[in-house]
């Protein structure tokens, strides 16, 4: 039996993501994310009802909602930040609307973004404090420490 015949008789193996969808509908797309981004924590949640939370392989909330996947849905569209409230408190987030076929935008879904950690600015900003810290001395390497000197 091919696979659309399969649905066709048992309908219950289907799901359609909607403006509506509650949280049962919702985790199977949210535990494979989490399982593809090697179990970074995922969060999604419709327009209309309170959605999920996933942490370490397990549903850690049923009924969740955030104020990040809230403003990905009200804005239809990306957004990347570091929420000020809730279980992800200073931690650098990105979320995406979910979109229905008009585009319009019927849920949000949302993973812990560990490129945000890495803020490049901020590591430049700091570059010889940190070199300073990690040599000793400047310059780093030392003359004698370098490839060239090595070689």
């Amino acid at each position: 039996m091919d696979i659309d015949q399969k649905y066709k008789e048992d309908p219950m193996h289907r799901y359609t993501l909607s403006a509506s969808a509650v949280a049962d509908d919702l985790e199977p797309i949210a535990i494979a994310i989490h399982e593809i981004l090697n179990r970074l924590p995922v969060t999604a949640k419709s327009r209309d009802k309170p959605g999920i939370r996933v942490e370490e392989g397990r549903v850690v909330d049923r009924h969740y909602t955030g104020p990040v996947l809230e403003d990905a849905i009200r804005a239809n569209r990306l957004i990347k930040t570091t929420p000020t409230s809730g279980p992800y408190k200073g931690v650098p987030v990105t979320v995406s609307p979910l979109r229905d076929g008009e585009g319009v935008a019927i849920g949000a879904i949302g993973v812990v973004d560990i490129t945000g950690i890495f803020d490049l600015a901020t590591l430049m900003e700091h570059q010889s404090a940190i070199i300073k810290q990690v040599c000793g001395k400047d310059p780093c390497p030392l003359p004698s420490e370098s490839i060239e000197a090595k070689r």
